[in-house]
């Protein structure tokens, strides 16, 4: 049908530019001198599961639709798709979450908050974000709650207590933390405003005014605070317009259609899905969007202009290179 063809077109180009944008992250952070960094750490482990939600689960769902939602790749690796599917989603969701708040400690918290000049301390890190994802994709593993297949069905186990589980640890609570911190960076951003505006009122009431030094730290601050609030903004906005929709549907669907069958609309089920799945895709963007250094690297990168990535980001410091 020329309406399967569409989509399928569709959902490749999806596919290949979710696989693009997250390479060229993972590829500028190894390139670029100035980019391997410990405060960089987080944006690769984000690329790096987004990037694996783009080549090992977005081609088995882009078959499956186009068959009208039939599974057929059978159900030990119905199993296996589901693990790869909720682990490496809740890897990037959770990266989200951590990134949010290691920007808030980055930026309140500059001289006592270590994470981001330790390589070890953010690989930690890193690597809590994947075992709390691994966390949500063992218990249908191991007898908790099973992975519906049948009839053609490849469905995450509709068990009510996994559901809420999983929902709540792989998006709920991530979201809510994403949330808390940019109220607080939005916070700090308004109190730097109000400084620097009194500041501004109050300079020519002075009889001396003292060495600019402070003043231009007070004002870069504020800067750094106010570009935070806005790309965290930004990126809560689009975790949010992407995946609630999808996790309001699979949070309800268990008590809606029952724990063997889903009752839902194949169409809607599917739409939302990618929906979510579109936030991999839009992740890398926004970072270069709100970052010129990285997006002049990304073009650099698209024109295999290796020499002038890191001559002219060699006079650029590590926090001036990814300041986000």
């Amino acid at each position: 049908n020329t309406l399967r063809i569409i989509i399928g077109v569709m959902l490749a180009i999806i596919t290949a530019v979710t696989v693009m944008g997250n390479t060229l992250v993972v590829i500028a952070v190894c390139v670029v001198k100035k980019l391997r960094q410990p405060s960089n750490y987080l944006l690769v482990s984000l690329a790096v599961a987004d990037l694996s939600v783009a080549i090992v689960v977005m081609p088995f769902v882009i078959v499956t639709d186009l068959t009208g939602g039939k599974w057929l790749f059978g159900e030990v690796f119905c199993n296996i798709f589901i693990g790869m599917d909720v682990m490496c989603c809740t890897a990037s969701i959770m990266t989200l979450c951590v990134i949010s708040v290691d920007r808030y400690l980055g930026i309140t918290r500059p001289l006592t908050y270590p994470a981001r000049q330790n390589g070890q301390l953010m690989a930690k890190m890193i690597l809590g974000v994947w075992l709390v994802s691994a966390s949500i994709t063992l218990p249908p593993f191991c007898g908790w709650a099973k992975n519906v297949h049948k009839a053609g069905v490849c469905l995450i186990s509709q068990d009510f207590g996994y559901t809420i589980y999983s929902t709540a640890v792989a998006f709920y609570i991530p979201m809510l933390v994403m949330l808390v911190m940019y109220y607080k960076i939005f916070r700090a951003a308004r109190k730097s405003g109000a400084k620097h505006r009194f500041t501004d009122l109050t300079r020519r009431e002075r009889l001396e005014t003292p060495s600019g030094v402070a003043e231009e730290c007070n004002i870069s601050i504020f800067k750094r605070e106010q570009k935070a609030a806005t790309t965290l903004g930004v990126i809560v906005g689009v975790f949010a317009v992407c995946w609630l929709p999808f996790f309001i549907l699979s949070t309800a669907r268990p008590f809606i259609c029952g724990v063997e069958c889903s009752c839902v609309p194949i169409w809607l089920e599917r739409t939302l899905l990618w929906l979510g799945y579109a936030n991999s895709l839009m992740n890398p963007f926004i970072y270069a969007f709100f970052n010129r250094d990285l997006r002049s690297t990304y073009r650099d990168l698209l024109r295999c202009r290796y020499r002038n990535i890191n001559r002219r980001l060699s006079a650029v410091g590590v926090h001036e290179a990814l300041k986000v």
